[in-house]
Parts: structure tokens; sequence; C-alpha cells
């Protein structure tokens, strides 16, 4: 049997405020691309990992997510076994939470346990007439296990922080990171994609209007790239295909953190009459955690649907939805334009063997 891992850094302890609101925010109030310095809601937002004693008083691990919606207030949930992609199983026992701050304590509270968080550290208790702690938790920094992935001899470097050549509009801040809203300059068939995004800090923002942005494969087919941070996963959620499948799990990891996809693609093919005989193929990771496998899709996405489908590959974009995201390291593998089935073979053996490396990487082997 094949079992999915993810290889994970952890940081144990506090994350504390370091720079200040960049200036590209200037015309963007509530939206941060930089760790504040001015909002205490941030330092508690983020995961933390520890132990609960269940019902029937055994030790089990615990991992909890933890949002600021502004203002002091704040939603969270509670996993039971872990975190999504670190021993939460898909599909497994949650539990929400709402709370507030007052000064440096954030207490959340619900329907059978409350928790109090202060100085990067979960106190779990029960509540009721017999209320007493049943846990603790710590807080933790994980990171993808394909961040700063190295592109393989035969990529092309899309982006890699020197110049946008490769890229039609393309803009970058004075450090070296490209913006939301791009294309490639060239198109592509069946190719492997690589990137990097990072999130803006936007806690009085809510649903899509919420770091939002998009990889607009052949700009027709949208991987969806939202603050989905602590939510349930669905179709319009970061890891979707737009609208049309949500993400097997929610990976997305808190904003202001650096995360990755890896999308492999294997465009539609037609016949010579130009009918479809079959359709467009996604995998992909998110932050080294497939959440879309050898997913057939019938149809585009969202404004993809305004194009269409066809043979003719065109170019892949970067969605701007006027949130300041922020990209780095993107290179792409090209399989050659759509139309063989060489090219499927490659694209599928290509995953395959990515999938088998990073498995061997972090210990894991067919049983």
């Amino acid at each position: 049997m094949l079992r999915y891992g993810l290889l994970i850094v952890f940081s144990f302890g506090l994350l504390i405020p370091q720079s200040v609101q960049s200036a590209d925010n200037k015309n963007k109030p509530g939206a941060w691309t930089e760790v504040p310095t001015d909002d205490a809601d941030y330092p508690l937002q983020g995961e933390y990992l520890g132990s609960v004693v269940n019902d029937c008083r055994q030790c089990e691990s615990v991992g909890l997510q933890v949002v600021a919606m502004g203002d002091a207030k704040f939603s969270a949930v509670s996993y039971r076994g872990g975190l999504p992609g670190y021993g939460w199983p898909i599909g497994g026992d949650r539990a929400k939470y709402q709370g507030t701050r007052e000064g440096a304590v954030l207490t959340l509270t619900g329907e059978h346990q409350q928790i109090t968080i202060e100085n990067g550290h979960a106190i779990i208790r029960s509540v009721g007439e017999y209320a007493r702690q049943v846990g603790s938790a710590s807080f933790v920094t994980r990171q993808s296990a394909t961040l700063g992935a190295c592109r393989p001899c035969n990529a092309i470097a899309l982006f890699d922080g020197t110049n946008t050549d490769l890229l039609k509009d393309g803009q970058m801040t004075e450090d070296g990171l490209l913006k939301e809203g791009t294309e490639t300059r060239d198109a592509y068939g069946d190719f492997r994609l690589h990137l990097e995004f990072r999130l803006p800090y936007m806690p009085k923002a809510v649903g899509q209007a919420r770091a939002n942005s998009g990889i607009y494969v052949q700009s027709r087919y949208e991987v969806q790239v939202l603050d989905s941070f602590g939510l349930d996963g669905e179709f319009n959620e970061c890891g979707s295909l737009y609208r049309e499948v949500k993400p097997n799990l929610n990976m997305c990891l808190p904003p202001l953190s650096w995360q990755t996809y890896d999308i492999w693609f294997r465009a539609p093919r037609f016949d010579a009459d130009g009918k479809k005989v079959q359709n467009a193929n996604f995998t992909v990771w998110l932050n080294g955690v497939p959440v879309q496998e050898n997913l057939d899709l019938p149809t585009p996405t969202g404004g993809g649907k305004r194009v269409g489908e066809g043979p003719n590959a065109l170019p892949t974009k970067i969605q701007n939805h006027s949130n300041p995201v922020r990209f780095r390291n993107i290179w792409l593998v090209h399989y050659g334009v759509a139309g063989t089935s060489h090219n499927q073979q490659i694209a599928s053996t290509e995953a395959s063997n990515a999938l088998a490396g990073l498995l061997q990487k972090i210990g894991y082997s067919k049983n």
C-alpha cells in the first residue's frame, strides 16, 4: 500500500512581528504583505499541535488552526489526530470555536471545550460543571516539502526573481517578488508547473475577498489561490479547480507563509474533426500534499468557460483579483503540444516519479 507523507519543518514558539506594513499596502487598507508590527491579533493566528485526553482517558494528538478575523475576533478549528496533512485523517473529527482577545490572551469557546492561548501556548479545558484541563498545544510553523524546489535541467525558468522576460506585463516588487496579474508570453500544452506564493494578511476580509488570485492553466482552468486557512476546503477555496472540484483536503497554511503549488497538466485531446475525445487531466499538490489526483476535468472553470476548450494551447495566467499576492520560483517542464499519447505517458510518469521520490525522501515505502 502506498502511503502519502509530508516533509515538515516545525518551529515551536510564538511568531513575533518583525517588519512593517509594506508600501504596496498603502492603497489597500487591511492587507499586509509583510509581518505587521501594529496588529496584536497576528501573533496568535496560526497552527498549534499538542495532545488531549479523550473521553476514554486515552492521550491522543490534536491540531488547532486559529484564524484572526480583525478587531480582536477569532475563529478556530481543532482536528482530532493532528493537523491536515499531518495526522488528521481526511474526513476525521473536527470542532469549531469562536473567541476574542483581551490583551495578549485569546479565549476560544466551542461546544465541548474552551481554549486559552497566550505566548504561543494553548491550554484546552472541558466545559460544564466539572470543567478541567484536558490538554495543551504549542505554536508550530509548517513548511511545504516542495518549498524551494530546484528546477530540473529541462525546465523553463518562468520567474527566478531577476526579470520578467518570459511573462507579459509582469511586474516585480523591490525585493524581487512577482506581483499578481501576468501571463506567460508563450503557450504550453502538457506541462508540470511549480510556483511559490505568499498570501497577504487580510484579517477583516472574508470569502473571495480574502487574498484572492488564481493560476489559470491555459487561460481555461483555474487552480484557486485564496486565503482558505482554517476553512472547510470547498469548491471555491484554495486547492480547488474553481467552482468545479473541491480539494481532497484543505492544505492552506496561514497567510504570509510561503506556500507551494505543483501542478501536472495534460491538455484535452481532439480528433481531426475537432471533437474532444479526452478531457483535461490534473494532479495538484498544495504544500507538498496531493489535493487533486489524476482528475479528469470535463469543462473549463469560472472565467475560462468564456474562452472554451480547443486543441490550441493558450498562455497560463496569474490572476489579478486586486489583492497583493506575491510569487517566486516559478518554473515549468513542457512536455509538448497536446495531441499524442506519448505526451500523456510522460506527464503521468513524471507525476508518479515525483511522488515516489518524495515518499522515499521521508522514509515511506510500499508495503
